[in-house]
């Protein structure tokens, strides 16, 4: 089986088929200008170089860049069929999407950071089955668990505070959709042994609804446990209200006519996480509070889940490279110059 890495860089081929076709036209165009401007002289002008070498040239040019073009696009040769095994937890992510993570205390917000690091999150796993949970006054299901985790990827990515239409905090309603997506999408370990499940909760930590700490106590009952990653400054931020378009229009304000300040809270999101049997780290731009989530869960109990078969693939870019070298080489060595016949000594030359 061949495939490319990245084969975006194969674009860059047919730049090299429309860079050779124009330095024709401009060559071209170059000794029709020249002959429009000095006549007949223009043969003995140009008399030197030689036409076929220098198109020789642009063509020695043009299929190096294919060759490099085709190197970055990183040629894979499947060899063989092998077995991957996927050992790891099963695991929800839970991302707030309250109006409150609009606040701009965490460049370019709460949320856009919490996206950011959870990509990174998703980074550094491998074989963890991976769903993924939105919420706000309430909670929906984005993605149930899959070991695809550039599909969660782009769910995340997907994210706004439209995602879930009431507003509002409510970890109590996270809970309880993760334990209904654990229930709708676990699978049966091979090798006996029952994964640990893991809810790993984003928000700024401000909890409206009562009951979160009591329902992850039931979670705990079933095998779950939870960990929190808090965003948002100690001072916290006004939230930035936004037309259509993304122009600031001002800030949300209550009853009274006052700018609304959302003040994280990272004691709530303690507290969850204590209940939940779990740790809470409060998110940086330093990205080592991820790192600990990671080796945090590392420690839990993994199970093998269902094997797969997969190409083993063996990078070929060195042959197109070698190719490209050799070409831009020959481009070097290869002279415009016609071969001269004699030695021209002058117009009063005496012939013996």
């Amino acid at each position: 089986m061949f495939k490319f890495g990245d084969p975006w860089w194969l674009n860059m081929i047919w730049g090299a088929g429309a860079l050779f076709i124009f330095g024709w036209i401009w060559e071209a165009s170059r000794r029709n200008a020249l002959k429009k401007f000095f006549g007949k002289k223009t043969d003995f002008l140009i008399s030197s170089l030689s036409t076929r070498k220098r198109w020789w040239h642009l063509l020695l040019q043009c299929l190096a860049l294919a060759g490099f073009a085709a190197a970055l696009a990183r040629p894979l040769l499947g060899s063989q069929l092998q077995e991957v095994k996927q050992t790891g937890v099963e695991m929800i992510i839970a991302v707030d999407v309250s109006n409150s993570m609009l606040a701009e205390d965490d460049k370019p917000s709460r949320l856009e950071h919490a996206k950011h690091e959870i990509n990174h999150f998703l980074d550094e796993l491998s074989g963890d089955r991976i769903g993924l949970v939105a919420f706000a006054g309430s909670a929906i299901l984005v993605s149930p668990m899959t070991s695809d985790h550039s599909a969660i990827k782009l769910f995340v990515n997907s994210l706004s505070v439209d995602s879930v239409s009431t507003q509002g905090t409510n970890f109590k309603d996270v809970v309880d959709e993760a334990l209904r997506a654990f229930d709708r999408g676990g699978v049966e370990a091979l090798n006996g042994v029952k994964p640990t499940r893991v809810l790993v909760v984003a928000s700024d930590g401000e909890d409206n609804e009562p009951g979160g700490l009591a329902e992850a106590g039931r979670a705990v009952d079933q095998g779950v446990r939870i960990f929190t990653l808090g965003f948002g400054s100690p001072k916290g931020a006004p939230i930035p209200m936004r037309d259509d378009h993304g122009a600031l229009t001002g800030y949300k304000k209550d009853r009274a006519g006052q700018v609304v300040m959302s003040i994280p809270s990272d004691e709530g999101l303690a507290k969850l996480a204590a209940a939940g049997q779990g740790t809470f780290y409060h998110s940086s731009f330093s990205e080592g509070e991820v790192r600990n989530l990671i080796q945090d869960i590392d420690q839990l109990q993994k199970a093998d889940f269902k094997s797969r078969m997969a190409t083993d693939f063996e990078e070929k870019f060195q042959i197109p490279l070698l190719i490209g070298l050799i070409l831009a080489f020959l481009d070097l060595v290869f002279g415009e110059r016609r071969r001269a016949d004699g030695q021209w000594r002058g117009r009063f030359e005496v012939l013996k």
